[in-house]
């Protein structure tokens, strides 16, 4: 029992885990700048296709934790996966992320979202 109790501590208690809000967004003006090519950290989109880069944003309060260009796994979406760290949200918004997905895919809004940041030895290049 205690063995058990332990390992749940250790997972959601990792110093590298946050949980969060999580939301979805599209690469259009209204919903980014005026130049939704690029993203804060002025990463190139493919439009057409701006999921394939795997890109979150984050709460500016995250970004300490979680700056530019890190990778980090979401668990507790239907977009569960890898991702990179590659624009920040607006200032209103706090421990909260956005995924950024192709306009015909779902949106989707999901509370006790898991991040976790990625260490050196599980970061695959993702762009």
């Amino acid at each position: 029992m205690k063995i058990l109790i332990l390992a749940i501590c250790l997972t959601f208690f990792n110093n590298n885990s946050e949980v969060v809000t999580c939301t979805v967004y599209n690469a259009v003006v209204e919903q980014c700048n005026s130049d939704p090519s690029h993203t804060a950290s002025m990463f190139k989109l493919d439009l057409k296709n701006p999921y394939k880069h795997k890109i979150i944003a984050v709460s500016r309060d995250l970004l300490i934790k979680y700056p530019m260009g890190t990778k980090v796994r979401i668990e507790g979406t239907n977009y569960d996966g890898v991702y990179v760290v590659e624009d920040k949200m607006n200032k209103r918004y706090t421990k909260r992320i956005d995924i950024l997905i192709n306009k015909e895919m779902s949106i989707g809004k999901w509370e006790n979202v898991k991040l976790t940041k990625l260490d050196n030895e599980n970061n695959n290049s993702l762009h």
